[in-house]
């Protein structure tokens, strides 16, 4: 790596992780609700919930065939079956239970309670199945021959005691702990809750994430496009990545150029709001109606907010590339979080990567080492050198290969490259001292997927 001394511009020039420090001062987790379960996926739990029974609560069935004895089964072969009188049906949800005794076996289900006596359960396939016949494949249905809940059953197979029984208490046992504050609930954990009988729990809730993206250029796809006019990615981007990090995302149609229309759309959208997200405007044009529009929440001359309306805004310039622009503060006054990013697509998903979504996973309670993305060390692997400012974090879209522990630049560095991100699932990191990086230099990369 060749090195230059960062250029004094005779500004203020933020670093990357002085602006996600401020960010993250002005966050606060959400406070906890009680939620039904479906309701809580996805949030994070605060408080330990402990096993009220255990689970299984009573020894059952891993199979269907027959609940027995051992000593009743003992040598038992196709040749030579233990044939034995069966006294009953047991099937899962069953409450009366038959008695097995000497010479004796239930018929059961799988999930079925051990019926009393009964020590072993032999799988269906091990025993003729009550025709009379050779091994049978399946247990022929209930209510198509009742009978069969009766009469006898060849056995072929022994078994040892405990065969296919699923013991009480053999998940969990009452009072384990079943799942610890700060678990995120998902799929698995929900399934445990239900398993325990919690009907509600008390989580954190998923934050709701209010995405706008400005700009009359803007048409929404699936419309035609007329003349100097584009499809609007920047929203449908920013609410699909506030979904993956585990926010409930509205996303806002694009708002033309007009700094009172961006206003009171984003006054009305503070009532769904717990952080709010523009796309767009907080450069230095003419038609840069995010700062124009919030310039009520007041900023001096060295860009840094003054509590005005309920809130402060500060729009700043980082030393990154793509990304420099970029606005945040607080609104409303409930002092709504808003992080204004840049309208370039490529300038706008890294902001989100590095601003918004650990905004986003701290408003959730996800303990610190769950708010940013990982990062691994890889090698470079390229063609020719990759060149970056003097003075700016680049972050460059790569490919991640965890095999071989190298990563290889996608697409170019320009800020427009859309079709390049959608091929990338990683961000290599090139420090601000860093003018030149040659194949084979170990760089921290950040992983996406």
């Amino acid at each position: 790596m060749s090195s230059s001394a960062p250029q004094d511009t005779g500004h203020r020039l933020w670093s990357v992780d002085e602006h996600l420090a401020d960010v993250l001062s002005a966050v606060r987790p959400l406070e906890p609700i009680e939620l039904q379960l479906l309701d809580a996926q996805g949030c994070v739990l605060v408080e330990d919930v402990t096993v009220p029974v255990a689970l299984p609560p009573f020894d059952n069935s891993s199979m269907d065939g027959y609940a027995v004895r051992t000593a009743d089964v003992q040598g038992a072969s196709e040749e030579f079956p233990a044939v034995l009188t069966v006294v009953g049906d047991v099937a899962a949800g069953s409450g009366e239970l038959p008695t097995v005794g000497p010479g004796e076996a239930a018929r059961i289900m799988t999930g079925a309670p051990l019926p009393p006596g009964a020590e072993a359960v032999v799988p269906v396939e091990w025993t003729d199945g009550g025709t009379g016949g050779g091994a049978a494949a399946g247990m022929t249905p209930a209510s198509a021959a009742p009978e069969h809940a009766g009469g006898e059953v060849r056995v072929h197979r022994a078994a040892e005691a405990r065969a296919h029984v699923r013991a009480r208490g053999s998940d969990v046992q009452a009072g384990d702990l079943a799942l610890a504050a700060g678990t995120v609930l998902g799929p698995p954990q929900i399934a445990l809750l239900a398993a325990i009988g919690r009907g509600t729990v008390r989580v954190r809730p998923r934050p709701r994430v209010v995405v706008l993206s400005t700009g009359s250029e803007l048409v929404q796809p699936g419309e035609a496009l007329t003349a100097g006019t584009i499809y609007d990615s920047n929203s449908f981007a920013l609410a699909a990545a506030a979904r993956d990090a585990g926010a409930i995302a509205y996303r806002v149609g694009a708002v033309a150029d007009d700094a009172d229309t961006l206003r009171s759309t984003i006054e009305d959208q503070l009532i769904r709001a717990d952080l709010l997200v523009t796309t767009g405007g907080v450069s230095v044009g003419a038609y840069d109606v995010v700062k124009e529009a919030l310039s009520s929440v007041g900023q001096s001359d060295e860009g840094a907010g003054e509590d005005v309306d309920g809130g402060r805004m500060d729009f700043r310039k980082l030393a990154m590339q793509p990304g420099k622009p970029q606005g945040f503060g607080t609104i409303g006054p409930d002092h709504t979080p808003l992080l204004a990013l840049p309208g370039n697509p490529v300038s706008s998903y890294v902001s989100f990567e590095l601003f918004v979504r650990p905004a986003i996973r701290t408003l959730m309670g996800l303990p610190e080492s769950e708010v940013r993305r990982p990062s691994v060390r890889a090698v470079l692997s390229a063609d020719k050198a990759l060149g970056s400012p003097a003075g700016r974090r680049q972050f460059l879209r790569g490919k991640y290969d965890a095999e071989s522990g190298t990563v290889s630049p996608v697409g170019g560095s320009g800020s427009h490259l859309i079709a390049a991100l959608a091929h990338a699932d990683s961000l290599m990191v090139v420090p601000e001292d860093v003018t030149s990086v040659e194949p084979g230099t170990e760089l921290e990369v950040i992983l996406l997927g």
